[in-house]
């Protein structure tokens, strides 16, 4: 897949702290690339780089091809964590004004605010003032005028900060809306679900270097363990569990279930086949439940991080 977004061999220092150590990343064309890590890791700097905001000692950004520009500034919808709206400033007044920044008429500024603003149903808060909303509804004004003016790249710095439950899976659904509407899409998040239902790349950040990246079902494919849960049914648990421990590599298992089960994880070998794990499963017990067991992006992001502390 082609790539509207390369970050290349990019190095920032802050006097004797080194900030990013030879980062690169590349984000294909109408993806979602998460950017993840602790605290510290980079992944602002980043943002900020790719932003013009910061320039960087070393390496080069490119984009659709060509050497990051000053205008290029344009063709970006920049999010950033620390929002930067004027308290003091009616919402409409606000909205319209960067609007016009971003090289909209005020003819086609209003009738995108009006489009946005009827869609969030936020259209009551036009002329009430910044210091007047909540942290959330803020952060709704703040995404409109990020998304307004159509840019190819989209970059959401904690897109999901301040958001109720109810708020942030609307935010959730448009960032999915745009994505088919063509849209690439840039995001630094702490909240691993969102990883999940979202990308479909990532990069992982961990003290100014980047140890993991790829395309997330490749990721996990990479570090499933080939360990499937099973409930089962049987005359006596505890001979079935020797009978299971003398044949596999046993473990616990903690999924729901409305059975009284035996819940155990097995673990295969590389050689072994779960279907032949299924027909020996069926000679032994009734199987209400049979799952392999696939790492989460949290899972995958604690044990990364941890082996590279």
């Amino acid at each position: 897949m082609e790539n509207l977004l390369v970050a290349e061999n990019i190095y920032k220092r802050f006097g004797n702290f080194t900030a990013l150590n030879n980062v690169s990343i590349e984000v294909p064309r109408g993806s979602i690339f998460g950017l993840l890590g602790p605290n510290g890791a980079g992944k602002t700097t980043l943002l900020r780089i790719i932003n013009q905001i910061t320039m960087p000692d070393e390496g080069v950004i490119y984009l659709d091809g060509q050497p990051l520009q000053p205008d290029d500034i344009a063709h970006i919808g920049y999010l950033p964590e620390e929002r930067g709206l004027y308290k003091s400033m009616k919402v409409g007044e606000q909205a319209l004004y960067l609007a016009r920044l971003k090289g909209l008429s005020k003819g086609e500024a209003k009738e995108r605010l009006q489009y946005w603003f009827e869609k969030l149903d936020i259209m009551d808060w036009w002329d009430k003032k910044i210091q007047e909303l909540s942290k959330g509804m803020a952060q709704k004004v703040q995404f409109v005028i990020t998304v307004l003016h159509n840019p190819k790249l989209l970059i959401f710095d904690e897109p999901f900060s301040g958001f109720d439950p109810v708020n942030a899976g609307i935010i959730k659904n448009e960032i999915l809306k745009l994505k088919e509407e063509g849209a690439t899409i840039l995001f630094s998040t702490h909240r691993m679900e969102s990883v999940e239902e979202l990308c479909d790349y990532m990069a992982l950040l961990h003290k100014s270097n980047k140890i993991l990246d790829g395309k997330v079902s490749e990721i996990k494919r990479e570090y499933k363990s080939n360990t499937y849960e099973v409930g089962l049914e049987a005359a006596s648990d505890e001979v079935l569990l020797a009978e299971l421990r003398d044949k596999f590599e046993i473990g616990p298992a903690s999924f729901k279930s409305i059975n009284d089960d035996l819940k155990v994880s097995i673990k295969l070998q590389e050689h072994e086949n779960p279907n032949d794990l299924l027909q020996y499963l069926l000679t032994k017990a009734k199987i209400n439940h049979f799952v392999e067991v696939i790492p989460s992006v949290n899972d995958i992001f604690i044990k990364t991080v941890t082996q590279n502390a």
